[in-house]
């Protein structure tokens, strides 16, 4: 494989040069297809996700914004569960499909940066075995709207940055606010992308008229997807401070940092890396080096607030596919070079592939595949998990059985039981977790609770008189997940009522 030699434009002043675009290749469909095909294979392994559980009830309650996200996910979960009720592979053919337009989105970044069509291809595999396409793409998630939503707004920013139209700006706009309906993190995008111009340039289209149409244009639809955060107080704010306070998975500082080396692959780090100095230092890329700056201003403000250290992942593939061009151009001098680029797409093909996807037995699932995702964990056990409560739910006397309810600790195992409490005679369940606290409240007169998610049981003893621990959550694995060997509490004699405790004590994010 070879690369297309940069072209400098000429002849203008106000145009800094650009590389040429290459040519269109059909090697990035064929990847993305394969992805798309496998994720789609495995979608059905191990179980549903507690975020997904969470997103299938969110669905139930429409809303045009939630204390943790926007509308669009719930949409989705509810439109898949409405068209094949309880489809795990349904629930999940949009994550495969946004996935296999992740990769599409990183080829034609890289062709738009001078890849020819072997390295567009390239550029294509490193971007289908990279953690942040595979692991979003196998669930349903936020993470995974909000990385095609940047990518598409990079690959328009690199066409504004090309050609100077700013008619561009208008495609980067919508596609920003549309994606403000799902997280709010598109605007740390815009943020980085203005910085970006004004620290590197072009600052002439600071000023272009179609630029500030734009501007005008996200500040609308971002004010319509902030109306709901607006209306009820920011809660996204308290959600937010708690991940600072390293109160949710992947977060905190140092993780934050840590993961930028991993989220796409170790064996990655050294082209990404080459695509930034690239992108920052090498004259013929000048007219793309905002996009090295938007980067590296993103990931000071994550790093600064303690954000999630994959925020910023989408802006790591756009330096992976600059980092593509120039590897590929490194490997065509040489046999035992074009050898270690494909061994890096292998070894990264792999390892992601048992970290992240599920074809590992779950039953003694490796506590290194968990630590290191956790999410793996949260996918395995869910019916086990209420066959426990439903053990001790039968184990009641029968009139408190009629009456009790379940307390959940997290919105995950409010999902479970919604989900499949059902055919086991389990009573409906509530949480007080994130936007479940708005989902509903106990009826004034439950008075027997069922409690889970509850390590401790100092809370529950203060809304309550006795609390009692009446079983464990066996899930039939020996996976180490949240649930897992957890405790379950009959909790009996409220000790004030639902209406008094609900908001002040119950409610709480994370």
């Amino acid at each position: 494989m070879t690369t297309a030699t940069p072209q400098v434009r000429t002849g203008t002043t106000d145009r800094p040069p650009v590389p040429a675009p290459g040519p269109p290749s059909i090697g990035p469909w064929l990847v993305a297809g394969a992805v798309a095909l496998v994720l789609l294979v495995l979608s059905p392994r191990y179980g549903y996700h507690r975020d997904e559980l969470y997103f299938l009830l969110a669905g139930r309650h429409l809303d045009w914004g939630y204390v943790d996200q926007g509308p669009l996910v719930p949409v989705l979960a509810r439109l898949a569960d409405t068209l094949a009720p309880g489809s795990l592979l349904a629930l999940r053919t949009p994550s495969a499909l946004l996935a296999a337009g992740a990769v599409l989105l990183v080829a034609a970044i890289a062709r738009q940066f001078g890849a020819d069509r072997g390295t567009q291809t390239f550029a294509a595999l490193l971007a289908a075995t990279s953690g942040i396409v595979l692991a979003p793409g196998h669930l349903l998630s936020t993470t995974t709207v909000d990385v095609v939503i940047w990518l598409a707004a990079a690959l328009c920013t690199v066409r504004l940055l090309r050609g100077g139209n700013g008619r561009w700006a208008l495609a980067v706009a919508l596609l920003l606010g549309v994606g403000m309906f799902n997280k709010l993190l598109p605007a740390l995008l815009a943020v980085g992308l203005v910085a970006g111009l004004t620290v590197a340039g072009p600052r002439r289209l600071l000023r272009d008229r179609w630029v500030l149409t734009a501007a005008a244009l996200f500040g609308l639809l971002a004010a319509a997807s902030l109306s709901w955060q607006a209306a009820n107080g920011f809660p996204q704010l308290d959600v937010a401070a708690a991940i600072s306070d390293g109160d949710s998975s992947y977060s905190g500082r140092l993780d934050a940092l840590l993961l930028q080396f991993v989220i796409i692959s170790p064996f990655v780090v050294p082209i990404w890396l080459t695509g930034l100095v690239v992108l920052l230092r090498r004259p013929g890329w000048r007219g793309h080096r905002a996009l090295g700056w938007a980067w590296l201003v993103v990931t000071g403000i994550v790093l600064l607030v303690g954000g999630k250290g994959y925020y910023d992942a989408p802006l790591l593939l756009v330096l992976t596919a600059a980092g593509a061009v120039v590897a590929v151009g490194w490997a065509a001098r040489g046999r035992l070079r074009r050898a270690l680029l494909a061994a890096v797409v292998a070894l990264t093909a792999a390892s992601n592939a048992v970290l992240l996807l599920p074809v590992l037995p779950p039953d003694g699932l490796p506590d290194f595949v968990v630590a290191i995702n956790y999410d793996a964990g949260e996918t395995i056990g869910w019916p086990a998990f209420t066959d426990s409560l439903a053990a001790v739910h039968r184990a009641l006397p029968e009139p408190e059985r009629d009456r009790a309810v379940i307390l959940t600790g997290n919105y995950g195992e409010a999902g479970a039981v919604a989900r499949f409490g059902a055919r086991r005679g389990l009573p409906a369940a509530y949480s007080g977790h994130n936007s479940m606290a708005d989902f509903g409240r106990p009826p004034d007169d439950a008075d027997v609770v069922i409690a889970v998610g509850f390590a401790r049981p100092d809370r529950l003893r203060s809304w309550f008189t006795d609390v009692t621990l009446a079983g464990r959550v066996d899930l039939g694995v020996t996976v180490d997940n949240d649930e897992n060997g957890g405790p379950i509490w009959v909790c009996r004699g409220l000790r004030r009522p639902w209406a008094d405790i609900w908001d002040t004590e119950v409610r709480h994010t994370g």
